[in-house]
């Protein structure tokens, strides 16, 4: 199949980008998107052009590295991972316009890779727990009922790719964020921080210059491990009670 894309390109943190515009020729549909992108880059290295800069890491939807806007989508038309999203997603004679995340939070640095250390920083300022180091505890002394446990499990299957953040029209990392608290927040080895954990954590998002959520929904539906959109509701409850109670 032959493809026509047009990227963003720009060469360091402080210049101008623009859109660029290449012709890609028999691209296999088995291919995934990075992959594309890696045919195209040996082109450019052939011709002796700049290389277009991606992020990448594990490419198995684990990592969350691999994150651009794809059409306007986070991470393209499937709900997945930039790196699990094939070829065959798209028709031959295809126009398909990729860009680096657009977020205030989210500097670019070159080309599509961005500066995404502000969620970093998130979970620097909250998202750990207390525990006495030596040797690990016996696995049944905490017991967590099953229908926490299974909550806990499936929102910390957040990989912190920051597609959220890119789909939301405000910027906002409160999905990202969410998942984060009640992960740590429905375990009994998160109680002790739990209710300075939210405080800590929603006042460095906000200094990180991310938006507020106005419940768009956007998010959810852009995240590729479906975090669902309660966990803001989560988030939200208690933020309330820490500072209703001074926590």
């Amino acid at each position: 199949m032959k493809v026509t894309l047009k990227i963003w390109r720009q060469p360091d943190a402080a210049s101008p980008g623009a859109m660029q515009t290449y012709e890609l020729d028999q691209v296999s549909e088995d291919m995934s998107f990075l992959e594309m992108l890696d045919v195209l880059n040996e082109q450019l290295n052939d011709r002796g052009e700049d290389p277009v800069a991606f992020d990448s890491d594990c490419r198995e939807g684990i990592c969350g590295m691999c994150g651009v806007m794809i059409n306007g989508q986070a991470h393209g038309p499937e709900v997945t991972t930039t790196c699990q999203l094939h070829m065959r997603s798209f028709k031959d004679g295809d126009e398909i316009v990729v860009e680096p995340w657009r977020a205030d939070a989210f500097p670019v640095l070159k080309d599509l890779v961005v500066d995404r250390g502000a969620l970093d920083r998130i979970i620097q300022a909250g998202g750990f727990i207390s525990a006495n180091t030596g040797s690990a505890p016996e696995a049944n002394s905490a017991p967590v009922a099953r229908d926490k446990a299974l909550r806990a499990f499936n929102v910390a299957a957040c990989i912190g790719c920051g597609a959220c953040v890119a789909a939301c029209p405000n910027g906002s990392a409160s999905l990202f964020l969410g998942a984060k608290i009640t992960h740590l927040g429905e375990l009994p080895q998160g109680q002790p921080e739990r209710y300075s954990r939210v405080v800590d954590m929603v006042a460095q998002h906000d200094h990180e210059g991310f938006g507020g959520c106005t419940n768009i929904g956007e998010c959810t539906a852009a995240c590729p491990k479906e975090i669902p959109l309660d966990v803001i509701s989560q988030l939200n409850k208690d933020l309330r009670t820490a500072l209703v109670h001074g926590r």
